[in-house]
């Protein structure tokens, strides 16, 4: 039966998959882009390599296919897919390099991800390790390049891969890696405007860099003098370090309860917001901990809510637990494209099958009065008063070292 439609217009199925009714004769938008992605991705005839089929099934079925149609429209979109479906070979995340980089290609990647083309693999890592081939082969100087690549690699990145375990790399561990080898790239670069090496530099010359009020990375550089003195590249330097007596600020108790009540009754203010909020400024968790909770570290028992952080799990307080509950039944990422039903993130970003990352989530309590580093050094302090090291150690998920300091 045909369904009724305004006065004066004609309503009809869509005249390539029969099943869409619309007040028009041509395609649906559905068939127009399982057309449109037919002729980036297909054959002479239109067929799609099986190990695409998944790619393709998550751009025709995705909820709004005019988001889609629009995505695939873009210039830089459709030159990616287009290589990608001349391309002969397997799609593998090296066959991705090899395209012109980008943020259309970062999203590209994430939906194979998403969608099981390729195997989820470590961004920021493989980024890493291309900045530090890149720096390390811009030296000229082969001595130079030897112990460059010894302290970025043999120690930074070893030190790096054997801490991640199966976890991936948070934004501050490769800005830390980062600074550290610039850090050594700018020493080694001002050692050859001296005329000097590692070897014939001596500590004299080492304090009048100190002295320098123009220098960066002070503590990094210092730590790559010690390595250097330990590995023999360097003879006679010593460059102390400098041992952390306790916070700098103030520890501003008011202002985080302040910040707590109003995180936990303003109703205008995001529930993935308020959430991550309360979990810094109640909890101290670090920013990268939480952009990396997951729906299975919560656990919901009737009235009781739990959630997880080191090896003890902890029982959230009403108000609270409202939150996190209403966050894990609504919790939603902003992808329209490829995001798999079973995402298992208690905070998805805008990357299908990814969580938000930490400079987002950062920005966003910024944009809401949370100072991250701040708050959460006030919380820390102000627990470690309260717990012992140890129990502080397992509820907050930091390392007991960390919590006896």
């Amino acid at each position: 039966m045909t369904p009724p439609g305004p006065a004066g217009t004609l309503w009809g199925r869509c005249p390539v998959c029969t099943t869409t009714w619309q007040l028009s004769t041509r395609p649906c938008q559905r068939c127009v882009l399982d057309q449109q992605v037919r002729d980036l991705l297909g054959d002479d005839a239109g067929t799609i390599r099986p190990e695409l089929g998944p790619f393709h099934e998550a751009l025709t079925s995705a909820e709004r296919p005019d988001v889609a149609v629009a995505w695939i429209s873009r210039s830089k979109t459709r030159d990616l897919l287009e290589r990608i479906g001349r391309d002969e070979r397997p799609v593998t995340h090296e066959v991705l390099d090899e395209l012109p980089p980008g943020k259309v290609l970062a999203h590209l990647r994430s939906v194979l991800v998403a969608t099981g083309v390729l195997p989820p693999r470590d961004e920021r890592l493989v980024a890493l390790e291309k900045c530090i081939t890149e720096t390390v082969q811009a030296r000229t100087d082969l001595a130079e390049r030897r112990i460059l690549h010894g302290y970025a690699v043999w120690h930074h990145l070893r030190r790096l891969r054997r801490r991640l375990g199966e976890d991936h790399t948070t934004r501050l561990q490769d800005l830390n890696v980062r600074c550290h080898i610039t850090a050594a790239d700018n020493f080694l670069t001002w050692l050859v405007g001296e005329g000097l090496t590692l070897g014939t530099c001596t500590q004299p010359d080492l304090e009048r860099w100190m002295a320098d009020p123009k220098v960066s990375y002070r503590d990094e550089t210092g730590h790559f003098i010690r390595w250097s003195v330990q590995h023999r590249h360097a003879y006679g330097l010593t460059y102390g370090t400098v041992r952390w007596t306790g916070p700098l600020s103030t520890i501003d108790s008011e202002k985080r309860w302040s910040d707590a009540r109003r995180l936990l009754n303003d109703d205008t203010l995001p529930t993935p917001d308020r959430v991550a909020g309360l979990l810094l400024i109640l909890y101290a968790q670090k920013i990268a901990t939480i952009s990396q909770l997951t729906v299975d570290d919560v656990h919901i028992d009737n009235d009781t809510v739990t959630i997880t952080f080191g090896s003890s799990p902890v029982v959230l307080p009403a108000p609270l637990a409202s939150l996190v509950r209403e966050l894990a039944a609504t919790r939603r990422g902003k992808a329209k494209i490829g995001t798999p039903d079973d995402v298992p993130w208690l905070f998805p970003g805008g990357h299908p099958g990814r969580p938000l990352t930490d400079s987002q989530i950062c920005n966003r309590l910024h944009k809401i009065g949370i100072r991250p580093k701040q708050d959460r050094s006030t919380a820390l302090f102000t627990l470690a008063t309260e717990l012992p090291a140890a129990i502080l150690a397992r509820m907050l998920g930091v390392h007991i070292k960390v919590a006896v300091q």
